[in-house]
């Protein structure tokens, strides 16, 4: 090979530029980067605010103001920050992405700036079609003023002004509108945008003659009392929010540089809905919709923050996930936890008022920290046979502590466990039967017991040998009767009289009863896979109210047809009081059950039993 063709030409070791179309990246921004239109002031802001933060760096008593005009369609925007030179134009505004704050001398400042002035200006073509900016610089008080002017199209040009162009240090930005983006520039909704994105900025921003930032903020200000803060607090919450709160919650955190407040919404939300936030990152608001500012278990707070030590996302509008948001979130949740463990020691009438709104959350909290365990759980409302109790309440009237891990299971025997005296909490909802078992860990010496179908029947009172003796023809048919169904028949007197029949099973009969279920369906080979499955569990049980008058006309029929239809009848009732999901079989027994009733009783035949 010649050795001159292995050599890469000199041409193409020359380096190249990359050839930026403005109006495609405006298109890029205004799409995909920035959420809305209205960033462009923030974007001005956050440069006039840099500017101003660069200038005291140098010069701790130079002025703090910026000005912001809007009429017929322009803006104007005026600040006393560090301004720039001729040669900063050339460097800053001809090159995107490049930021004053990382010349001379002031990389170690560079958390005290907010943002980018190239990218800032550049998001301002999202509603100007043409950017005027005259500046002079405080560094070098001698230079001239400087112009640049440029328009949407991607070109501009830079000249010098005379010195009375521009007599102090300083940056004034001119915004012309764009077409259909005039409204944007109004002095309505400027002075709209910047209360909204400035109320915290730490210098003086006016609007015209308007003040706009209102410091200090709502949770550092002096009040006569707590309870005069906390109606304040109240106000800004409904003002910022659109609520007024159960509560607010101070989130202090000097180490991580946060300052803030949580509001405790006055009403449930679900615990899979996100909850967005407002963060401010050193006075400007950064977003409204942070979603993960906080632990996920704190969904029933909603709060506003101002930061130094987040990092926000390219576009500004939200959080960088690192380990700093990490750490200020893991220090936010234990502000709340810290709030909650106060109430439960010195406020329970608040603490009341939370949990019957939010116990969910605080239920879920307690699951995964055992310290909010300890402290909540006794506090927490559960349902139980007595109402609607803390387990504390609970465990002081029962000696042992019955629970249910469905709701089916509750509805079965609750009516009867409570007649009979036994107490019963329902732990099918979310959490509740993992936290009442963890109830000995938190009060020793207490006992918790599931309640199952077995531990029900055993408390219900036998009959008589003699008389369950007498009705055995009445017991067989009933159970030749449901047996099919996989369901037992038995005999009890219990409390109270108007329940004639009680269905009784468990999980393991549940399980059982699915299986068979499944067998019967199946083909030959899966059948005989289910078939060897089979288990020992106790069956479904009718339990049949020996001292309910219906129970006692029933068990006196001699006609075995009679029988089985009464049975199946009792069946379907106690299954529709037990408020059980019924199978196509149960639905075609209910069926079957009703029209035998109806044919029974429109039956004229002389000397045919009846139930009368």
């Amino acid at each position: 090979m010649d050795s001159q063709t292995s050599q890469p030409s000199q041409a193409s070791q020359s380096p190249h530029t990359f050839q930026v179309d403005l109006r495609g990246l405006v298109d890029l921004l205004s799409h995909h980067l920035y959420s809305s239109p209205k960033v462009y002031l923030r974007e001005l802001l956050q440069n006039a605010v840099d500017a101003i933060t660069a200038r005291r760096a140098e010069q701790p008593d130079a002025p703090a103001a910026v000005r912001l005009y809007a009429e017929g369609g322009t803006l104007r925007v005026e600040d006393s920050g560090i301004g720039l030179t001729e040669s900063d134009v050339h460097s800053l505004l001809a090159t995107i992405g490049r930021s004053s704050k990382r010349e001379d001398g002031l990389q170690a400042a560079r958390s005290d700036f907010l943002g980018q002035f190239g990218i800032g200006l550049l998001a301002c073509f999202v509603v100007a079609e043409r950017i005027r900016v005259v500046s002079r610089s405080a560094r070098t008080p001698d230079a001239a003023p400087v112009e640049w002017t440029a328009t949407d199209d991607g070109s501009y040009t830079v000249r010098t002004l005379p010195h009375e162009a521009r007599p102090e240090p300083g940056t004034t930005v001119h915004l012309v509108a764009r077409a259909g983006a005039g409204e944007w520039l109004t002095e309505e909704r400027v002075r709209s945008l910047a209360r909204d994105f400035g109320s915290l900025l730490p210098y003086d921003v006016r609007v015209g003659d308007e003040a706009i930032a209102e410091l200090p903020a709502p949770w550092d200000r002096t009040h006569p009392s707590p309870a005069t803060r906390r109606v304040a607090l109240a106000r800004h919450c409904h003002d910022l929010f659109g609520f007024t709160p159960l509560d607010t919650i101070d989130l202090n955190v000097p180490l991580a540089g946060v300052r803030g407040v949580a509001y405790v919404l006055p009403s449930a939300v679900s615990p899979a809905q996100r909850a967005s936030h407002r963060v401010h990152l050193k006075g400007m608001l950064l977003t409204e919709r942070a979603e993960q500012l906080l632990p996920d278990w704190a969904f029933f707070v909603r709060c506003v923050l101002d930061t130094d030590s987040l990092r926000p996302t390219a576009s500004r509008e939200s959080l960088y996930e690192d380990e700093t948001l990490a750490a200020v979130r893991e220090a936010l949740g234990e502000r709340i936890r810290s709030w909650l463990t106060g109430l439960a020691a010195g406020d329970p009438e608040r603490l009341a008022a939370f949990l019957s709104v939010h116990h969910l959350g605080v239920k879920s909290l307690a699951r995964h920290d055992n310290e909010m365990l300890r402290t909540m759980l006794p506090w927490l409302p559960f349902e139980t046979t007595d109402g609607r109790l803390s387990l504390e309440e609970f465990a002081l009237r029962h000696p042992v502590v019955h629970f249910t891990r469905t709701v089916e299971e509750y509805r079965q025997v609750a009516p009867i466990a409570s007649a009979q005296g036994i107490g019963v909490i329902n732990g099918g909802y979310t959490y509740d039967s993992e936290l009442v078992e963890a109830l000995p860990s938190v009060r020793p010496g207490t006992v918790v017991s599931e309640l199952d179908a077995d531990t029900v029947t055993a408390h219900l009172d036998a009959v008589d040998p003699a008389e369950e003796l007498a009705l055995s023809g009445f017991l067989m048919a009933a159970r030749a009767k449901l047996d099919p169904l996989g369901c037992d028949v038995v005999l009890r007197a219990f409390h109270p009289l108007s329940v004639p029949a009680l269905h009784l099973d468990d999980r393991a009969a549940r399980h059982e009863q699915a299986r068979a279920d499944a067998e019967e369906q199946a083909d030959d080979l899966w059948a005989g896979i289910l078939g060897s499955l089979r288990g020992s569990a106790p069956r479904a049980r009718l339990v049949l109210n020996h001292l309910n008058p219906l129970i006692r006309r029933i068990s006196s029929l001699r006609d075995p047809e009679l029988i089985g239809t009464a049975t199946e009848s009792l069946y379907g009732q106690a299954l529709l009081m037990a408020q059980r999901p019924l199978r196509p079989a149960d639905s075609a027994l209910l069926n079957r059950a009703f029209i035998g009733l109806l044919e029974w009783a429109t039956h004229t035949e002389p000397g045919k039993d009846d139930l009368r």
